[in-house]
């Protein structure tokens, strides 16, 4: 169904701007009229570039899904239409990329096609998980619930995802900071201090000489580190995309210190809450870790996952591969062994989702407030070696003066 863009007058003389869905431009302005809109333009936007554009300039991001879905599921459990909901949700959300997606979608589905089938045709926006949860709901004729909770397990993912960001930028701020206040000193303050040096012609230590001898460098040479820098850059770029270097890249996180028991924990949660969804929204076991082995990002992860899934089908238990490898730890592959046993599985692994959130939660604390004395002891060192390189020779020299 095409999607109008459009700019009218309401009957106050306010502005008003907006997307609509109609099958013509007709019908379009029929639907505005209604609305007591005045009608200054109308252009229709259905093209697959346009909105591919449009996409890349405003993305789509997990808040919105996570809007999207509580609202969806709200109106779906109203005992509303699925295209009378979908278009509603379309008018309420602003995101515009979303807007004109959920259009789309709505019309698909009005003209036969499942939800999840319209999903899986987009998956850059609805991943797999996403996908197989709804297409779960539908077929047990429990969607509304299954939104909810897909709506929660998103949010939390996104939290999650927020608080490490949120750690992470001090310490990345300061450094870029640092990095920033070095350059300008060498290149505008050092050089400035270094005269009466290099006139007095007297010995000077090893560490003045290496301060003047990398601000000559970043004067003159600049260009040369600015290539060889972009060349870095472009040559990472290139070789990180091959699947080896990934799988190289994924191991070492494990080998880290301090961040290698983080990101063992991160991925741990990404596997257990979304296996936890995807069984709740009644898909099967196998099918489930399938779709697990895509959420958590990791090779080695992965390559665990979907040998537990070639057990499952061949009837041994979930956790025999992760019993036996030194990135997960022993207690996880226990109490998924318990669920089995007793049948509850999804509320083990909702426990055990619960459990390793708080400690990724406690590891993020203990870091940033690790990092702050030792940003402060880098900091303090920078400013001793400046000090001996430059201020202490200065201080000898006006000395012996």
């Amino acid at each position: 169904m095409p999607i109008f863009d459009y700019r009218a007058i309401t009957s106050n003389g306010i502005k008003s701007r907006g997307l609509i869905n109609a099958f013509n431009e007709r019908a379009a302005k029929e639907i505005l009229a209604e609305r007591g809109l005045v009608i200054k333009s109308l252009k229709e936007k259905t093209d697959s570039l346009y909105l591919k554009v449009l996409t890349f300039i405003n993305p789509i991001k997990a808040k919105d899904l996570v809007i999207f879905s509580r609202e969806f599921s709200v109106m779906i459990s109203a005992n509303l239409a699925m295209v009378q909901a979908l278009k509603i949700s379309a008018e309420q959300t602003d995101n515009i990329s979303l807007k004109m997606l959920i259009y789309e979608i709505a019309y698909e589905v009005d003209s036969g096609s499942a939800l999840s089938s319209a999903l899986a045709k987009r998956p850059k926006i609805f991943t797999q998980f996403f996908t197989n949860v709804v297409r779960s709901g539908e077929s047990s004729g429990r969607l509304d619930e299954v939104l909810i909770y897909l709506a929660d397990e998103i949010e939390k993912d996104y939290n999650m995802n927020g608080k490490i960001i949120g750690a992470m930028i001090y310490p990345i701020f300061v450094l870029i900071g640092m990095i920033g206040v070095g350059i300008i000193m060498m290149v505008k303050v050092v050089p400035s201090l270094t005269g009466i040096i290099d006139e007095s012609n007297a010995a000077l230590p090893w560490s003045t000489r290496v301060v003047l001898g990398v601000s000559n460098f970043l004067i003159h040479d600049w260009i040369l580190i600015v290539t060889v820098v972009l060349t870095l850059i472009i040559v990472s770029f290139t070789v990180m995309r091959t699947e080896k270097a990934k799988r190289a890249i994924d191991l070492l996180k494990f080998k880290l210190p301090v961040f290698g028991r983080l990101f063992q924990l991160i991925y741990i949660v990404r596997f257990t809450r979304s296996l936890n969804t995807l069984i709740i929204g009644g898909v099967s076991i196998g099918k489930s870790l399938e779709v697990v082995s895509g959420v958590v990002d990791n090779y080695i992860f992965k390559d665990l996952i979907l040998q537990s899934k070639k057990e499952v089908e061949e009837g041994e238990s979930i956790s025999k591969p992760f019993m036996n490898s030194d990135i997960i730890p022993k207690m996880l592959p226990q109490m998924i062994v318990v669920g089995e046993k007793t049948g509850k599985l999804d509320m083990v692994l909702s426990k055990v989702t619960n459990f390793y959130d708080q400690e990724v939660n406690n590891m993020l604390n203990n870091l940033v407030t690790l990092l702050e004395p030792l940003i402060i002891i880098v900091m303090g060192v920078g400013v001793a070696i400046m000090v001996a390189a430059i201020l202490m020779p200065m201080y000898n020299l006006a000395g012996q003066m």
